[in-house]
């Protein structure tokens, strides 16, 4: 840690790195952090935010901001991400992760390696990414996992998404685990989808762990636990 929490002032404003568990909201997160300043500092309110959902699926890095930080969030937001992401190959969800239950399964043992390096060029630079249904896209003043969770037929626009790298970290049939560097507004889930698409087996994801944000790195974030003990809760 660059620094200690008695050197920060998390009233006029700091930043702190959080490791997130798996099935918190990133909305769960903010709110055990403000919960506990509140206690420790003996005050009613405090403004914090952070700087990117991440899903309740996901673990890793979150960024909170405090105070006047809270103004560079969007700052922090656009930063490039890095995620390592678990692929499930030969199987399809409607979420395209394990939100829901498999919808498809298909043959996977032909896919080889050099096959998924090829297909994964494909999708290195500016790409058209349409986001899954299943996510907090807004459609008519609704999330667009509303629609999706009753069942309702829902087309989801295109966008401009950038990504920078992708490196095979692993290859254990039916698992791919891909490290992927890419732009704000990125679905990861979306990279499962389309690259299934394109092997012709399908794929979804079941495991993501995000671990960059600009030179944030989740090596230098706190879990909860180690939050909580840092500042006398535990």
């Amino acid at each position: 840690m660059e620094k200690s929490f008695n050197e920060l002032d998390f009233i006029s404003g700091s930043i702190l790195l959080i490791d997130k568990p798996l099935d918190w909201t990133s909305f769960n997160v903010v709110s055990k952090i403000r919960s506990a300043l509140c206690h420790k500092l003996k005050v009613k309110k405090l403004k914090v935010g952070h700087a990117g959902t991440l899903d309740p699926k996901a673990t890793g890095l979150v960024v909170i901001c405090t105070g006047k930080e809270t103004k560079t969030i969007d700052l922090i937001q656009a930063k490039e991400k890095e995620y390592v992401a678990t692929f499930k190959l030969g199987a399809t969800t409607p979420s395209f992760d394990l939100e829901t239950e498999e919808d498809s399964s298909s043959p996977f043992g032909h896919i080889t390696i050099n096959m998924i390096e090829e297909s994964l060029k494909d999708f290195i630079g500016e790409i058209d990414q349409i986001p899954p249904v299943f996510s907090a896209i807004k459609v008519n003043g609704k999330r667009a996992y509303e629609y999706a969770r009753k069942g309702k037929e829902l087309e989801l626009e295109s966008r401009k998404i950038n990504i920078y790298n992708i490196k095979i970290e692993e290859f254990n049939p039916p698992n791919l685990v891909l490290r992927i560097n890419c732009s704000k507004g990125t679905y990861v889930r979306s990279i499962a989808r389309d690259l299934g698409t394109k092997l012709g087996c399908g794929a979804y994801l079941i495991g993501l762990r995000r671990t960059l944000i600009g030179d944030y790195n989740v090596d230098d974030a706190y879990t909860i636990e180690s939050f909580e003990n840092n500042i006398g809760l535990m």
